[in-house]
């Protein structure tokens, strides 16, 4: 889609700090981080939100979530967050994961 922005970042047409890219799936640093390490994963097919995700994408997607939570480090523990929907926070209608670790997390968030 030429008018979303993580679709414009999975094509190379907006820059990005790629943690991780596989076949399926596009890990990312957050632009604004809420730990220390925060990546944002995100599917290569556009899915506005979690709801319409389709379960081939879902596969690939959680395949490169735990290959990225490998790589940095963080796979012995970290917190992985979707909003679904404008009334749960989300703000690009991507589908995205926040990949989250580096410090005691609290709970319950927000």
């Amino acid at each position: 889609m030429d008018d979303c922005l993580f679709c414009r970042i999975v094509a190379g047409d907006l820059p990005a700090s790629i943690v991780h890219r596989t076949e399926s799936g596009v890990a990312f640093a957050d632009r604004s981080p809420q730990a220390p390490t925060h990546v944002l994963v995100v599917p290569v097919t556009h899915c506005s939100g979690f709801q319409d995700m389709p379960p081939e994408v879902a596969a690939g997607l959680v395949t490169t979530v735990q290959e990225t939570a490998r790589l940095l480090g963080v796979d012995h523990a970290y917190r992985l967050v979707a909003n679904q929907g404008a009334g749960a926070g989300q703000s690009v209608f991507h589908l995205h994961f926040h990949l989250m670790a580096g410090r005691p997390l609290q709970w319950p968030p927000g």
